[in-house]
């Protein structure tokens, strides 16, 4: 199921906490589910990798560092959008944030309207994602109940190759080649050839096939 708004949940990380409770409210106000940390190490612990959201993150804290913090997510698996929040921000770090996958930098004080913009584009930008893992999921799925015959076929076909080609190349019959081909469409649930090609890529297959 896609995740909504509702579902969602806002990770507020900042080791201030005066500034917590004020982003905690404000986020709040708007409708939006929002979970405080006093630092990274403390969400990493509590974080539950089913969940859908965002982090609003400050580059500055004691022990580990938002920008150390944001490192470290990918070896907790966390794909999470981040928004970076800083009272003493530079150049270079906007830059090191941005670099590492940060969807903003935003310089203390700021505008509440334009935190709560950032969030909901960082919610939308993460429910994109979801969606898209769910559909490379459901390929993936679909390609691993084909045969070994039938995934020949589908490599052949996204190749550019005719179906006597792939008879020829196989070393079997049109007839046997269009019975995979069929069975093949039909457990892809595609309905033309564009969407075949574009199933291939998702998989890999386009690529590997080149190579």
């Amino acid at each position: 199921m896609n995740p909504n708004k509702d579902a969602q949940t806002v990770f507020v990380i900042d080791d201030d906490t005066d500034v917590r409770d004020s982003l905690k409210w404000l986020l709040e106000s708007v409708g939006l589910k929002v979970q405080s940390y006093e630092n990274a190490l403390a969400f990493f612990e509590g974080f539950d990798a089913s969940a859908s959201g965002c982090i609003v993150m400050d580059v500055r804290m004691p022990g580990l560092s938002g920008i150390n913090a944001q490192k470290k997510l990918p070896e907790y698996n966390i794909e999470l959008p981040v928004i970076m929040i800083s009272a003493h921000g530079n150049v270079d770090m906007a830059v090191t944030a941005l670099t590492q996958g940060a969807t903003t930098f935003i310089e203390k004080p700021f505008d509440d309207q334009v935190l709560i913009d950032h969030v909901h584009n960082a919610l939308e930008k993460d429910r994109t994602r979801f969606a898209q893992r769910r559909s490379q999921s459901r390929i993936r799925e679909r390609y691993d109940s084909l045969t070994r015959r039938e995934r020949q076929v589908l490599e052949l076909i996204v190749k550019g190759l005719s179906n006597q080609d792939a008879a020829d190349e196989l070393g079997i019959n049109r007839k046997t080649v269009e019975g995979h081909r069929a069975n093949m469409t039909a457990k892809m649930k595609v309905d033309s050839f564009a969407e075949l090609v574009q199933v291939a890529i998702a998989l890999g297959l386009v690529q590997g096939i080149a190579q």
